[in-house]
């Protein structure tokens, strides 16, 4: 069983004489098996937060247990988990069997010939039998990692803490190591806390992702469900890359009043505000903008700054009033610098967000956007 619960966990830091929150009243039930990415800006308190699961950091208030047992002040050894660092944090003078089996011989009884029969196996599932007779300093990031992920997966833990282990590799074999440690996860069902800043880790790996920001949780859900139904603006403008654009806008009755154009809404985004004359923020993904004709309703007229052709899409970039954003075209669409344009935001697809307090007065709908009639190449 694997089962880890933080109740209203906080971690204070001194400094200067002055207390940083680094971690406010987090609450999380992560199930057993599961694989929980925790993901946010630096600084956010996801790493703090996981060296306190781990037993480095010692909580300032609040309760961790693990299947129901309070561990709070449990020394590291004791936590029946294995943590995976950035760095690694190899034993340079060790081969990599010796590191590979260290943690074993420290921490338990098994014999000599056990713990080789267990380095060996560990090896032949992350596929590095090869090298255990190397030390660190002959091998390539990738093959350190697995190390790294050898010498966790062999004590056979309760939970695998792993804090930004991909950082220190190039982008290529980032993608590769994203799906292997995935499939390791699934083939050995342990529960995994995953700690990254890069949100594109936090969509393709998580069951679930938990989004901090300054020590709080924002949102908790299925990668998809914070991408479509963001609880805040922050959410909102951290998840998805390119992120989303925002477009600070006043309800007038039907309408939604920006300084360079109205936006007509139907009666249906009219009850879900609620009341009229206030200040919203619309959210618009860059891939649902679409271009259209100049006559066609809610039409914007602008002209594109930059372009950015990726292949598969076109990233155009344009100007409302004083403010850059983003529209994510398919590839086979050209679009040059310079080129005037309509846009249109379909009303199905746009988020509006509370101009004060940031929340999610509206989001997305899931399925296809309304029709709009978009321009031929």
């Amino acid at each position: 069983m694997g089962r880890l619960q933080l109740n209203d966990l906080t971690k204070v830091f001194e400094s200067d004489g002055s207390d940083i929150v680094a971690v406010d009243e987090l609450n999380l039930d992560i199930r057993d098996g599961e694989f929980l990415v925790l993901v946010g800006p630096s600084g956010c308190g996801k790493s703090t937060t996981l060296r306190c699961i781990a037993g480095l950091e010692r909580a300032s208030s609040g309760s961790i247990l693990l299947d129901d047992r309070d561990i709070t002040y449990d020394k590291p050894k004791e936590r029946e988990m294995a943590m995976v660092f950035q760095n690694y944090a190899l034993y340079p003078h060790m081969s990599v069997r010796k590191n590979i089996g260290y943690g074993l011989k420290i921490t338990t009884d098994l014999s000599k010939s056990e713990i080789d029969e267990r380095v060996e196996d560990t090896a032949e599932l992350l596929e590095i039998r090869e090298l255990l007779n190397k030390e660190p300093g002959d091998l390539s990031g990738g093959q350190q990692q697995r190390v790294a992920l050898g010498r966790a997966i062999i004590r056979e833990p309760e939970v695998f803490l792993m804090d930004e282990p991909l950082s220190n590799l190039d982008a290529k074999l980032r993608t590769t190591m994203r799906t292997e440690i995935q499939q390791l996860q699934q083939d050995m069902d342990i529960t995994t806390i995953y700690v990254t800043h890069d949100q594109t880790e936090a969509m393709t790996m998580g069951d679930r992702i938990a989004i901090l920001d300054q020590g709080q949780l924002q949102q908790i859900g299925e990668p998809l469900e914070c991408y479509h139904q963001p609880t805040n603006r922050f959410v909102a403008g951290f998840i998805g890359s390119p992120s989303m654009n925002f477009l600070s806008v006043r309800q007038n009755g039907t309408t939604l009043v920006h300084e360079e154009f109205e936006y007509r809404i139907t009666e249906d985004t009219r009850d879900a505000l609620d009341e009229s004359s206030r200040d919203l923020t619309l959210g618009i993904r860059p891939e649902h903008i679409r271009l259209t004709d100049s006559d066609a309703q809610n039409a914007i007229e602008t002209t594109v700054e930059v372009v950015e052709p990726m292949g598969e899409v076109t990233y155009a970039y344009f100007q409302i009033g004083d403010q850059t954003y983003t529209a994510s075209i398919e590839g086979e669409r050209r679009i040059q610098s310079g080129e005037e344009v309509h846009v249109v935001f379909p009303e199905p697809k746009i988020h509006i967000f509370d101009g004060e307090t940031g929340e999610a007065i509206k989001n997305s709908e899931l399925g296809e956007a309304a029709d709009t009639t978009t321009i031929q190449a």
